[in-house]
This record gives C-alpha cells, sequence and structure tokens, in this order.
C-alpha cells in the first residue's frame, strides 16, 4: 500500500463489523429468491482469449454461479454499498456492462448457450436497517453483448494506440471523482 494513502481506521472497522453481520444474510436472501438451487462455484476465475487480440485476455472473478432447477445458470456479482442503488446506478451501462462481460466469456469458458444464463448484482447494503441483501438481474442478451465487447475492444485499441481518453462527463456525474478540480486532473 502506498504510504501516502490516508486509511480511515474507523471506516475500516465499521465495515468488518458490518460485513460480519451481513455474511449470515445472504444464504436466508438466496433462499427466498431461488425456489432450489445449486451453488456451482464462488470466486470463479475467469481468464479467456479475446476474439481478434493476440496480447490481451479477459481476466476476471465471478463472485457466484448458481443452478437453478430449471437448468438456468446464473451469474452473481456481491456489491457493497451503504443503503442501496438508485435506477440510474442499476441501469447505467458501463456497470452492468461488467455482468454482460462475465456471462459473455462465461459462456465460451464452459461452452454454454449464453441463453440458458442470466446475470445478477447482489447488493449488500451495509447501513440499511432491513433487506440489506437484494438480488436484482440484470439482462444481457445478444446486442448488449455486443455493445459491451465493442466497449471493450475500443479500449483495448486505445490501450495499445497509448490514447488515454478521459471521459469527463463522468468526472461528476452521479458518483464524483475524488480527483476532480484538484491538481491530480487539471
Amino acid at each position: 500500500m502506498d504510504d501516502d494513502v490516508e486509511v480511515d481506521q474507523k471506516l475500516v472497522e465499521n465495515m468488518r463489523t458490518q460485513g460480519k453481520e451481513l455474511i449470515p444474510e445472504i444464504q436466508e436472501a438466496l433462499d427466498q429468491y431461488f425456489d432450489e438451487y445449486e451453488v456451482l462455484a464462488a470466486e470463479m476465475p475467469l481468464y479467456e482469449p479475446i476474439e481478434g487480440e493476440e496480447e490481451y485476455v479477459f481476466k476476471g472473478y465471478i463472485d457466484a454461479v448458481v443452478k437453478t432447477a430449471d437448468d438456468k445458470i446464473h451469474i452473481f456479482d456481491w456489491k457493497t454499498c451503504s443503503w442501496g442503488w438508485d435506477a440510474r446506478r442499476r441501469s447505467d451501462k458501463m456497470v452492468t456492462y461488467q455482468l454482460t462481460l462475465y456471462k459473455h466469456f462465461f459462456a465460451q469458458k464452459m461452452n454454454v448457450n449464453p441463453k440458458y444464463i442470466e446475470t445478477h448484482f447482489a447488493l449488500l447494503k451495509r447501513t440499511a436497517k432491513k433487506n440489506r441483501v437484494e438480488f436484482f438481474r440484470v439482462t444481457s442478451g445478444p446486442q448488449k453483448t455486443k455493445n459491451a465487447l465493442k466497449v471493450l475492444n475500443t479500449a483495448l485499441y486505445n490501450i495499445q494506440k497509448k490514447c488515454y481518453i478521459k471521459n469527463r462527463l463522468s468526472c461528476t456525474a452521479g458518483y464524483g471523482c475524488k480527483f476532480y478540480k484538484t491538481v491530480h486532473c487539471p
């Protein structure tokens, strides 16, 4: 860790305590979300070739893979937050593309038809008083997959060309950036 990074020890301790309280609630929430299910994997690594790319591979870790009685595969990504996500965050394509790419490369790795795979975020709400574990489905059909792969390939092209583009719209949009209007971001 960098020596110049200030760590809020109180926040760290609060998160540890909140995490320990949340963990038992995950099983109960899964039991309510699905009638019957089997956990196939946790922290499943993806290290898959990207079509048309020799120099790069897609690397990621799927937090949970679950199979239901209807033979569907469900990919989950855990997200910790304080109280939840608003509608804008839930539908932000740059946020949801993560699951879309997980689905694509999971299907590639496991040789599974993508139409049998569904994707979900699992919000682990640290400060909420009730419903502290919330699942919601994120659709990722063929067109969204095509769009996500295009974003990925565009990023790789720009990296290869050393063309680092800053999307200044994301500096203040919704989540903000701690470097906005500082010496680190002129």
